[in-house]
């Protein structure tokens, strides 16, 4: 996040060379917030739990600072699901390994359910930013996202696995099916939380392989590493474009 923030800094002419941004969460090792002029940058780790955590404290915080108007766009990677790798899918819906556009929570031993729509809007506004810059292919579609990197996600190099090649071919058919153009383990709650606290929220990643194809990534090093930085620059440019900068 530190990255994203210094490329920010560089589009919106905030940076010079040689500055320093403090990491302003330093006295916690959850996770890691960087901010330049309107923006806050924020890592979440990996799954469900770990973004949650943040969210929660996020949120809050951006309460009792009094923001208004606040947009939140989750960015990372992803498996694709009959994408080329390198592709940026903008999430319409976050569903679950079921193909529902829910999350589910256990609160005080009850089932609670929450939508996880995010805002359409914002998905358009993205979608013809990709546009703007050309640079590379972006879509619209849900993402599933799983409580698990392994069988959750219908791997077979896991150190379980009770299934085999045709049945995860199957499954992960019958998800592009049903609209899902990647996989990722954070989407739902994202999408359920900002909804229920009444924040415009997105999200945005990039496919590092296409799961029909295989469950180990394959592309070199510096390639990955190029297409990490797509998300980035397709929401560095909506920050710019909202900021009337573009």
């Amino acid at each position: 996040m530190l990255t994203f923030i210094r490329y920010v800094a560089t589009e919106l002419g905030l940076g010079h060379p040689g500055d320093e941004y403090p990491n302003i969460c330093s006295g916690t090792d959850r996770y890691a917030m960087y901010k330049v002029g309107p923006v806050l940058s924020v890592s979440h780790g990996m799954g469900i739990p770990s973004i949650a955590i943040m969210l929660h404290e996020l949120i809050k915080l951006l309460y009792h600072a009094r923001c208004t108007n606040v947009t939140i766009i989750r960015i990372g990677t992803s498996g694709g699901i009959g994408l080329e790798p390198g592709s940026v899918v903008i999430t319409r819906q976050a569903v679950d390994a079921y193909f529902k556009p829910e999350f589910e929570q256990i609160v005080l031993g009850k089932r609670v359910v929450r939508s996880t729509d995010l805002d359409e809007g914002l998905v358009q506004e993205l979608l013809r930013c990709s546009g703007d810059l050309s640079e590379f292919a972006t879509v619209v579609g849900n993402s599933m996202c799983t409580l698990d990197f392994y069988e959750g996600q219908g791997r077979l190099d896991g150190a379980l696995c009770s299934y085999t090649e045709k049945d995860k071919q199957a499954y992960l058919r019958a998800a592009h099916a049903a609209g899902v153009r990647n996989i990722e383990m954070e989407s739902s709650v994202f999408a359920a939380m900002c909804s229920a606290c009444g924040l415009r929220a997105a999200v945005v990643c990039v496919t590092l392989l296409d799961r029909l194809q295989g469950d180990q990534i394959s592309s070199p090093h510096e390639v990955l590493a190029e297409y990490q930085q797509r998300p980035q620059r397709l929401v560095g440019h909506f920050i710019k474009k909202s900021l009337g900068q573009a």
